[in-house]
């Protein structure tokens, strides 16, 4: 079949087929130095079951999150209701689950949006450098000197309330830090010695940066956006705590928080809980970010 091709086109196929195997090789050997990593795994199994109960969570529960029952409010755990109910009498392990839909889908939006504007941005100074580099990095040092959270209050207040809404007051105070690791990973890579020889060939700008550039910058952005929707997790939760996040009745852990903070003394469950959810769900992102950097790092091959 390849001597129907000329003779370029068949070394252009060959090379083709040589550059996704070395690709699929690289992968599976980041596959099996985090498999070696115990701490990464007990943190990627932390999110896999975390991702898999707030997917499926109307298989995991046996009352509706809404589902509010007077005469049986403040009931403690039992094994109708493992998480016991709240002051209206809705089942907290419904609502727990339900709330992590709420949660990690706004995190998750919001490391998207501030990955990708700051990977724009980012990938642009880095690589023309100039007036261009110095005015982009102004720009994400005003943004930067602005604390996140304050920033995140700042755009709530001004857009609303509402999961869309929350996702982008987060994501503009991610921006400026994935922008920076963006440039200051493109400008060692700009510098390699394959990329000059990319250059010397007459490779356009546009064919080096999406060719050449941006893939060899997908180890670092991996391991930070791990750490990065952890981070949102906590400014969702408490952007909701405050009243500007996700309202009620959308079920949210930090909503669900704010709801239960006026019977912190009287009934345990209802702040305990929607912490532990939390807690365990920050606990295992940063274990798989540190996981992924030792796995993604050349320099720790076996």
């Amino acid at each position: 079949m390849l001597m129907m091709f000329s003779k370029k086109k068949q070394e252009e196929y060959i090379q083709s087929l040589a550059d996704a195997a070395r690709k699929t090789s690289r992968w599976r050997d980041i596959w099996r130095r985090l498999l070696k990593n115990r701490l990464g795994m007990v943190g990627l199994t932390i999110i896999v079951v975390l991702v898999v109960l707030v997917v499926f969570a109307g298989v995991f529960t046996k009352y509706p999150y809404s589902q509010q029952v007077f005469e049986n409010k403040f009931a403690y755990p039992s094994w109708d209701h493992p998480m016991g109910t709240d002051n209206l009498g809705r089942d907290l392990w419904s609502r727990m689950l339900y709330g992590g839909r709420i949660s990690l889908l706004v995190a998750l939006l919001a490391c998207c949006i501030s990955a990708g504007l700051g990977t724009i941005l980012g990938s642009v100074a880095g690589y023309f450098g100039g007036m261009t580099d110095t005015i982009i990095t102004r720009i994400t040092d005003i943004l930067m000197a602005i604390p996140g959270l304050l920033l995140a209050l700042a755009i709530s207040s001004a857009l609303g309330s509402g999961p869309v809404n929350t996702a982008l007051a987060i994501s503009v105070s991610g921006i400026p830090y994935s922008a920076r690791l963006m440039r200051a990973t493109v400008m060692t890579i700009k510098s390699n010695e394959y990329i000059e020889a990319a250059r010397a060939s007459g490779s356009r700008h546009r064919r080096l940066i999406f060719k050449h550039v941006l893939p060899n910058t997908i180890a670092p952005l991996i391991v930070n956006a791990s750490l990065w929707i952890a981070g949102n997790i906590m400014q969702i939760s408490g952007l909701s705590f405050v009243g500007l996040g996700v309202n009620p009745p959308t079920p949210e852990w930090g909503a669900i928080l704010a709801a239960g903070r006026t019977y912190i003394r009287d009934f345990w469950p209802i702040i305990v809980f929607p912490s532990l959810f939390i807690a365990l769900t920050l606990f295992g992102f940063n274990l798989l970010g540190d996981g992924l950097r030792d796995a993604l790092d050349p320099r720790l091959k076996d």
